[in-house]
């Protein structure tokens, strides 16, 4: 297995997790309960105004909790975009609904409200957001179409923590979000995620669902009164997760510098970046560069793979995939898909390094062109 010299990502992590994580051990309190969980819970609220946040085991569990508390279900649709991780549209094929892609805007990367309005029928019952890459969608616009077709709105954060939309943090404006903590998010918990919502009815349905739809109200031990899934965070897991908001918001003015020194020198050679939409705080989660064509895109992952850069292609659409395949056309997401590469973004990626592999890259367009 190849070691790079410059890793695409590495999760920011010291002292406080490790003492954390020893405190667990300690008090042997490893598994779902424990005081890690509550805390965790109750710091992310307060740090984002959330009403409710319940933690879970990982993202695409909390994006499947998100779908089924809103009793989305076989003959309902749902509006996804093309261009983003699998998780998101698999969550709706869980729920037993169909998937309905929309395309992407090309200059952000962001479902496309003219997309969404083609794919609206009688039978759309949500639309999923996906803020991609650290990159919030429009959401106003789309919130409002969303209200006048009687929709509901669920925001996939799971690669915009801390981002932010006309001031107000992603996550807040939908009517329920879900966030990851896998190993090479913002901030990780190793495996994990949160829900979040407004409504406390909705709460109280997540609650029940990711406990094996456990009657929390009921005196009865095992009075399970609904078909649920494991899908609790350990306090473990919570330890980890709470060490690292301590450290959110440097995480973020570390990779919003990264992408600043990125395009301080790529742009002077008018190498195309994922850059950031007016009133909006982008969080870079990776940053992201365009290539001419997808013949380009291949020779320069490895070309930087020879220079010991670990690389990555953007998402492959999803309308693509075998069991989501469509005739439709989706041109933005696959030119995107075709072209894109995410660079090295980790926070303590140092000065050096990142002018090391601009080096390289601009290298390499100047010898491609």
């Amino acid at each position: 297995m190849l070691k790079y010299q410059i890793p695409l990502y590495k999760p920011y992590i010291n002292y406080s997790e490790s003492r954390n994580v020893g405190q667990c051990l300690k008090t042997k309190w490893i598994s779902s309960k424990g005081e890690f969980v509550q805390k965790f819970e109750n710091k992310f609220k307060r740090l984002f105004n959330y009403k409710h946040a319940i933690s879970v085991s990982n993202g695409t569990a909390a994006l499947h909790l998100a779908v089924m508390a809103l009793g989305i279900k076989k003959g309902d649709e749902v509006i996804v975009p093309s261009l983003t991780y699998v998780a998101t549209a698999n969550v709706v094929s869980y729920a037993g609904a169909k998937v309905v892609f929309a395309d992407v805007n090309l200059n952000d990367w962001q479902i496309s409200i003219d997309s969404i309005k083609k794919n609206i029928t009688k039978k759309t019952r949500a639309i999923i957001l996906v803020h991609l890459y650290g990159q919030p969608c429009n959401l106003d616009p789309i919130i409002k179409l969303a209200k006048k077709n009687k929709i509901k709105i669920i925001e996939d954060c799971a690669e915009a923590l801390g981002s932010k939309y006309n001031n107000n943090f992603v996550g807040s404006l939908g009517d329920i979000s879900a966030f990851s903590f896998y190993g090479n998010k913002t901030i990780t918990t190793g495996e994990g995620g949160m829900v979040v919502c407004k409504d406390k009815k909705i709460y109280k349905i997540i609650l029940k669902l990711k406990s094996q739809g456990l009657n929390l109200e009921s005196k009865k031990y095992y009075d399970h009164d609904v078909v649920g899934y494991n899908y609790r965070m350990t306090n473990i897991c919570a330890a980890i997760g709470l060490a690292q908001l301590s450290k959110l918001n440097l995480i973020i003015k570390k990779k919003i510098d990264i992408f600043t020194k990125y395009k301080k020198i790529l742009s002077k050679h008018f190498i195309r970046l994922h850059d950031q939409n007016k009133n909006t705080r982008h969080t870079f989660w990776l940053v992201n560069i365009l290539c001419k064509n997808l013949n380009q895109k291949k020779k320069l992952i490895n070309y930087l793979k020879k220079k010991s850069i670990e690389t990555r292609p953007i998402f492959g659409p999803m309308h693509k995939l075998k069991m989501y395949r469509t005739k439709k056309n989706f041109k933005n997401s696959e030119f995107i898909s075709n072209t894109g590469i995410s660079l090295p973004s980790y926070p303590s990626l140092k000065s050096n390094e990142i002018k090391y592999i601009c080096h390289q890259i601009i290298k390499f367009f100047k010898k491609d062109e």
